[in-house]
């Protein structure tokens, strides 16, 4: 498949499942539950309805795991598969923070090789491929600039979540407290680009999160430069299985910042 032209496709389904994201964003929502107790709105099946029908129509013969639908484990039969959460953040979303994205990514081979992360508020776009690296587009100007990671072994931006920080990361960000300055937060998979863009540089997360969760940030930070693994520092790979991220992951803007 052809990285350019599926960067342009999932670019621009991003953009439109942001537009109806924010649709919904701007009325009086009702808000659903799942068996998990995580929230789900209106705007979720939306825009994945739009997010599946386009991939469908451009290629049909790629498999879909997607958070809002039912998961075809033939998907396992394929190398490309894409992965897809329609509104991730649901949680910033509900509270109307605006920490909130789209995220769509192709894995080939179990790797993520195209990845797009729109948030839908701030129109920044983070779009990344194996063959041309990663980028941000400003939602403001439309200026488009490469990505990388820093440097940074002192004076680190620490990133974590808005809504799922833990006892585990409290006690990194404690042991590690000479080389970390700052500590942010941030919702959905917008950590994982603050890394890529060179905004943070060390983000640990100790709790489970799921394949639709990381892939498109994934492919976004790797490009950038950053380094990715689980907690055991085996691969994170994905068109698993089991689609539980249960291990945990860091993403850190160089291995002298590994520190599990």
């Amino acid at each position: 498949m052809e990285q350019r032209k599926v960067l342009e496709v999932l670019k621009k389904l991003a953009v439109d499942a942001g537009r109806i994201i924010m649709e919904v964003y701007e009325t009086d929502f009702e808000v659903d539950y799942k068996e998990d107790e995580s929230p789900l709105t209106m705007a979720d099946r939306r825009a994945n309805d739009c997010i599946v029908k386009g991939l469908a129509e451009h290629f049909p013969e790629c498999a879909v795991l997607s958070e809002e639908m039912k998961d075809d484990k033939a998907r396992m039969q394929q190398e490309y598969c894409f992965i897809v959460d329609p509104l991730d953040g649901t949680k910033e979303f509900v509270k109307r923070n605006g920490q909130f994205t789209v995220n769509i990514a192709l894995v080939y081979q179990q790797n993520p090789i195209v990845g797009v992360v729109y948030v839908p508020v701030t129109k920044d776009l983070y779009f990344a491929s194996a063959e041309e690296g990663s980028f941000k587009q400003d939602g403001g100007s439309g200026e488009v600039r490469k990505l990388q990671v820093s440097e940074k072994e002192e004076n680190l931006v620490w990133v974590g979540s808005k809504s799922h920080s833990s006892e585990k990361e409290e006690n990194l960000i404690q042991k590690h407290k000479g080389q970390i300055a700052e500590v942010v937060s941030a919702g959905s998979s917008l950590k994982g680009c603050l890394v890529a863009e060179g905004k943070a540089d060390v983000y640990y997360r100790f709790g489970p999160t799921c394949e639709w969760d990381t892939a498109a940030m994934h492919c976004v930070a790797q490009q950038a430069g950053a380094v990715i693994g689980q907690m055991d520092h085996s691969r994170l790979v994905y068109n698993r299985e089991n689609t539980l991220n249960e291990k945990g992951f860091y993403i850190v803007n160089r291995k002298e910042n590994i520190w599990v």
